[in-house]
């Protein structure tokens, strides 16, 4: 059995496509996925599997069963656990105020040419850093102010995103061991 964290994007807030996380942890359950739990109302989940699918393929099955069990659609990421544990080890902006860290967690590897194109050099004093599939992210203001947003990343790389912040990460870890 493996350990995944599911992490779904703009879920719970301000009213909007709301998912509770009791009848959340009962759908994963009803998915048969193991020792489920969920950390906050903003979409974390903490299962096993047995299942031998892909991340990308556990992120299609929650997010269709979401649409099914809440009649809209969530852009769910899935990564391992391990995976996750080693993001966090290797954060390139970890001598900044935890405070200032963020983790966007990306669908996919993006392409090297979409990375390529992105100008970082260009939301100072924001920074961000991409390696696999993770953008480690510094902001000394507000998250919600900064351009380096999720539909920033989707946009210019292709794919999913959805970011935590550095508490939200570590306490994600902590949860699986």
């Amino acid at each position: 059995m493996q350990h995944y964290i599911g992490l779904l994007r703009g879920i719970n807030v301000g009213g909007h496509r709301k998912v509770p996380m009791a009848t959340l942890r009962q759908l994963m359950s009803d998915l048969n996925f193991k020792e489920v739990k969920t950390y906050i109302q903003s979409g974390n989940i903490i299962f096993l599997s047995d299942e031998k699918h892909t991340e990308t393929q556990l992120a299609k099955i929650i997010s269709n069963a979401i649409l099914e069990e809440f009649g809209f659609e969530v852009p769910v990421v899935v990564k391992t656990a391990d995976a996750i544990k080693k993001a966090v080890e290797v954060n390139p902006f970890s001598a900044e105020p935890i405070e200032n860290l963020h983790l966007t967690f990306l669908s996919e590897i993006p392409k090297p040419e979409d990375v390529a194109a992105l100008d970082q050099n260009s939301f100072a004093p924001d920074q961000f850093i991409i390696s696999t599939s993770y953008a480690y992210l510094t902001i000394p203001g507000k998250y919600h102010k900064t351009k380096i947003s999720n539909a920033f990343f989707e946009k210019k790389l292709n794919l999913t995103a959805t970011t935590r912040n550095w508490k939200t990460a570590l306490k994600l870890i902590e949860l699986i061991t």
